[in-house]
């Protein structure tokens, strides 16, 4: 009896602080071997460098709790930063705004066709991520878009400028995380989100507007995913067709490390957060030995999703027989 307990009691840990446990054991042996790991440069490098995927991944945390996926989030910034370098010869205003209103635009035509149409959301958004990416690629025929010299000064403040002596990249990212945080738990749309994640049809029944739900879900991760595309052509200068490549799996690998539920209904932003950082300090550690080929990252990062997604589905079976 008090086996099955401990287990179970591990199983949860696992499942809850599984990544902040590894996280924090990562960065004392980082600390430890690398003398360079825990300077100011090297740290704000990290999450600088992991910011605009982070901004990414607080949207798809969303998704997922509905029960929902999108993979068209690389497709879709790398879609704002192609337009943000042609709205840059008519104003910054434009080059701010028009792109964050064409992605929230395409997020919500995810959601309507998913929620309204009951189509699977990876159908949907496999399409979605297919034929933007194939339409920046042809309208650009595959090179990058420089952003105009007459606001290029001004429009880099976003990804290089700094405030309070931090990156704006960053700040941008922490204030997204206690939004999405506070909105996520202490909000009436929050609460529904985790209610329509957790089980649909009893939301139903509790007379909550569940595609209206799923629509403004997939719509903020649109708009998410479109303001980390103009922050990274700000960042680099020029919007790119290749920008994003791959960015929706990694956005889903951390929010469902961070503790995301797969099935929908559990999971926090900070758990997010933890999945995003964790992910950066695997692959700073990398970097920083030298003699490990980049490509055992990947690796790693979905040795550590299998783990997860085994002890998610441990967890919830035991919760079944219960």
């Amino acid at each position: 009896m008090n086996t099955t307990i401990n287990k179970d009691s591990l199983l949860n840990f696992l499942k809850n602080q599984g990544a902040l446990v590894g996280l924090i054991l990562l960065t004392i042996g980082a600390s430890i071997r690398y003398d360079y790991f825990f300077t100011s440069t090297n740290l704000l490098n990290l999450v600088l460098s992991n910011a605009m995927l982070g901004i990414v991944a607080i949207g798809m945390t969303f998704v997922i709790l509905t029960r929902g996926i999108d993979l068209s989030v690389g497709s879709l910034l790398a879609l704002a930063g192609i337009v943000a370098g042609y709205m840059s010869s008519h104003s910054l205003v434009l080059a701010l705004v028009i792109p964050i209103l064409i992605t929230t635009s395409l997020g919500f035509v995810n959601g309507v066709l998913i929620a309204k149409n009951k189509l699977e959301p990876f159908i949907v958004t496999l399409a979605m991520m297919i034929g933007v990416r194939g339409f920046v690629y042809a309208y650009t025929e595959e090179l990058s878009i420089s952003i105009s010299d007459t606001i290029a000064e001004s429009f880099a403040f976003f990804g290089r400028g700094e405030l309070l002596g931090l990156p704006v990249p960053i700040i941008i990212f922490i204030v997204l995380l206690f939004i999405a945080g506070f909105v996520l738990k202490y909000t009436t749309f929050g609460r529904h989100v985790l209610a329509v994640g957790g089980n649909q049809e009893a939301a139903k029944l509790m007379g909550l507007k569940v595609e209206r739900i799923k629509i403004m879900v997939y719509a903020l991760n649109g708009a998410l995913a479109g303001l980390a595309g103009v922050i990274l052509a700000s960042r680099l200068g020029v919007g790119q067709p290749v920008a994003g490549l791959t960015w929706e799996l990694d956005a889903i690998a951390a929010v469902v490390i961070g503790g995301t539920y797969l099935t929908g209904g559990r999971g926090t932003i900070f758990g997010t957060f933890v999945g995003v950082i964790l992910l950066a300090l695997i692959y700073n550690i990398i970097n920083m030995e030298g003699t490990i080929n980049s490509w055992w990252q990947p690796v790693i990062r979905g040795t550590f999703l299998i783990l997860v997604v085994i002890i998610q589905a441990k967890v919830q079976r035991k919760q079944q027989k219960e």
